[in-house]
């Protein structure tokens, strides 16, 4: 029982000062994307032309360089379950880059998949430096919680996610500790550092009765099956492209030529980067359109799957939070109240997580909309079938029996 405390006791030590740096380098990582992105947003149309010769560049360093790293969360994922699998620090500067190339020539990826990947091997080669005998498994979830918490500075949602993503109906309780205090000196850090948000406040909730609960169920299953239908999509893209074009150079210039047409022709940039613009149009009420969640969708799936870097997570709640606009007034909810479920509804079907999608959408819209959470994220997690957006995660027996 001792050594139970002792171990818990050191985890926490380590988790203070890996929260911090982990916190630094996400926090580069976060400016350099936003200055980038304005830059796109000025010159969209001088670099759209060149975003498929960047993605040859891209899996060309990847194929040359990159070795195991362009698994990505993959990698991530099965080092927690191995300690024989090490996690190459080159992972931090390959992911970083790639991902700033992505976004500077138009592709639509989001940040929080890479500035996960940063944690987790930066809290990774931490361990291995000082030959501790922590598990690599717990240094990984701090990692993780210490770069999620990064991007969206929620420390609760960006702990639970840590230690509830990696193996579905599993909770590594013996990391919680260590990572909420890894995520909230990540708060703290990356605040230091100029990183903020700016959440809207839900005051229009509609009461609890039994119309309103119906309408909620009923938009949730939707929330679902659009999660449900982006990990698929995602999964499959990434099965079915290297059959049609089994060149990876080839089929990033192809298709990467492809993706840069549409992403000129549809609204000349609407698409592109991490979809933040989508989310602040649906709160700001300015003009959603009735596809702008399916092409988000669509082009990040397209972007992600032929070879260039980034994450889904916030293109998840730009989608969320476009459909929500949609469906709001055909099941008489409150526009931005609908957004703020499909907000988070989306991301928890398609990460295949339910406590950590709840505490985003409260940490996010306030602790006044969490029972409206309850329900709508409660149903859409179940409408997904125990698919995820992240390949190495692991299921236990009890989920697989109960959906497969």
């Amino acid at each position: 029982m001792k050594s139970k405390y002792f171990y818990l006791f050191i985890l926490s030590i380590f988790a203070l000062p890996i929260g911090f740096i982990i916190a630094c380098c996400d926090a580069l990582f976060a400016n350099i994307l936003i200055n980038i992105t304005n830059f796109r947003i000025d010159h969209f149309h001088f670099l759209i032309p060149f975003l498929a010769l960047i993605g040859v560049v891209i899996v060309y360093c990847y194929q040359k360089y990159g070795s195991n790293i362009k698994q990505g969360m993959t990698l991530i994922f099965n080092a927690a379950f191995d300690d024989n699998i090490d996690i190459p620090l080159r992972l931090v500067p390959f992911a970083m880059i790639s991902t700033w190339l992505t976004h500077l020539f138009g592709g639509s990826a989001g940040r929080t998949g890479v500035s996960m990947q940063i944690g987790a091997t930066i809290s990774s080669n931490i361990n291995k430096f000082f030959k501790s005998k922590l598990k690599q498994k717990d240094l990984i979830c701090i990692g993780i919680a210490s770069g999620f918490t990064a991007m969206f500075q929620t420390p609760l949602a960006g702990a639970i996610f840590a230690v509830e993503v990696m193996e579905v109906g599993k909770i590594n309780y013996q990391a919680l500790i260590p990572c909420l205090i890894a995520a909230y000196t990540s708060r703290e850090t990356v605040r230091f550092f100029g990183l903020k948000t700016s959440n809207p406040t839900i005051d229009s909730l509609p009461n609890l009765s039994f119309s309103n609960i119906l309408s909620i169920c009923l938009i949730s299953i939707i929330f679902g099956i659009a999660g449900l239908g982006f990990s698929s999509l995602m999964s499959t893209s990434k099965k079915e492209f290297p059959k049609i074009l089994p060149n990876p150079l080839v089929r990033v210039a192809v298709l990467g030529s492809i993706l840069s047409l549409i992403l000129f022709l549809a609204h000349q940039g609407r698409y592109s980067g991490l979809g933040s613009n989508l989310i602040n149009l649906s709160f700001s009420g300015k003009q959603i359109y009735s596809y702008d969640f399916l092409l988000k969708a669509v082009l990040t799936i397209l972007t992600l799957s032929i070879g260039y870097q980034g994450g889904e997570v916030t293109p998840l709640y730009s989608i969320g939070t476009s459909l929500g606009i949609i469906l709001a007034p055909l099941f008489g909810l409150p526009l931005y109240f609908s957004a703020s479920l499909g907000y988070a509804a989306v991301f928890s079907s398609a990460s295949n997580t339910l406590i950590a999608p709840i505490l985003i959408g409260a940490e996010t819209f306030g602790f006044n909309m969490l029972p409206y959470y309850i329900i709508s994220i409660s149903i859409s997690y179940i409408c997904n079938f125990n698919k995820s957006i992240f390949e190495g995660q692991r299921s236990t027996k009890k989920v697989e029996s109960l959906f497969s």
